[in-house]
């Protein structure tokens, strides 16, 4: 894991195409603004596990079909 610190308004690069900028700190919560290409999925973590847990839901529903 890299760490690092940034301050409001600093903005880090990964790859080519993908831009984080701090936009804000108010007490133990960071804003964050996210740019990135349309096809690369941003989730929140808790957001990303309820999708895969979905996901795999379907595919052993999908099998019980057969």
């Amino acid at each position: 894991m890299l760490i690092l610190t940034r301050r409001v308004g600093e903005t880090l690069i990964i790859g080519d195409h993908i831009t984080i900028t701090i936009l804000g700190v108010k007490g133990n919560q960071v804003r964050i603004g996210i740019n990135a290409p349309k096809k690369i999925s941003i989730h929140r973590e808790e957001i990303y596990q309820k999708i895969k847990s979905k996901n795999i839901f379907n595919k052993f529903k999908l099998l019980e079909l057969f």
